[in-house]
């Protein structure tokens, strides 16, 4: 058995996402525009049909998913290894706080997917436990897997399935709420890029 397809959808905007402050493993609350937005987007996820669908364990990622169980009547299984990069001592934090009390360190963060914030996971230790979630369905289901996570987590694990060096994974942008990426199986090995950060036309 292996999986053709991957739908990596992220999560409606929370309360942490409209103040501008840095989540992590914090479990913030979707807000009601991040209840609009998965609403919106669900139907449209939907006609991807997945085969399987995985969430986060954190609450802004499983309300998401709850709205394509609605539109679908799929099952959602939950797992942990699925939840954004733990931040360490930044979580909680503005930019603004964060680069007051270590200068620098945001920049370094953002250039380098081996940097690490203090206490926390590099992007790359996120994507290993991420790649260890689509290996394991790639063993158990063919077609399509749907997997409803974070932005910094989405990232992080279509650079490492495209195979990108890790001085090229700053080179792709963020991901927008309830917003996704498909990557289509190419070979055993290798997978192609197909969207990255589509939503519907009324979120762009």
């Amino acid at each position: 058995m292996s999986l053709d397809r991957l739908v990596l959808w992220r999560h409606g905007e929370t309360d942490f996402n409209a103040a501008g402050r840095m989540q992590g493993h914090l479990d913030s609350a979707l807000t009601e525009t991040g209840r609009q937005q998965a609403r919106r987007a669900a139907p449209l996820i939907a006609r991807f049909e997945p085969d399987v669908t995985v969430s986060s364990d954190l609450s802004r990622a499983r309300n998401t998913a709850q709205a394509f169980v609605e539109v679908s009547g799929a099952a959602v299984r939950l797992d942990k290894r699925l939840r954004e990069t733990h931040l360490g001592e930044w979580q909680g934090l503005s930019g603004a706080e964060v680069e007051h009390r270590w200068p620098g360190g945001m920049d370094a963060w953002r250039s380098s997917p081996t940097w690490a914030p203090p206490g926390g996971e590099s992007r790359l230790e996120v994507a290993e436990r991420a790649a260890e979630v689509v290996e394991e369905l790639d063993h158990q289901h063919d077609g399509t897997a749907l997997l409803c996570a974070h932005g910094g987590l989405i990232t992080a694990l279509t650079a490492k399935l495209l195979g990108l060096p890790a001085e090229l994974w700053p080179g792709l942008g963020g991901v927008s709420n309830c917003h996704w990426v498909v990557l289509k199986r190419r070979s055993p090995t290798h997978w192609r890029l197909m969207a990255y950060n589509s939503g519907p036309h009324a979120e762009d």
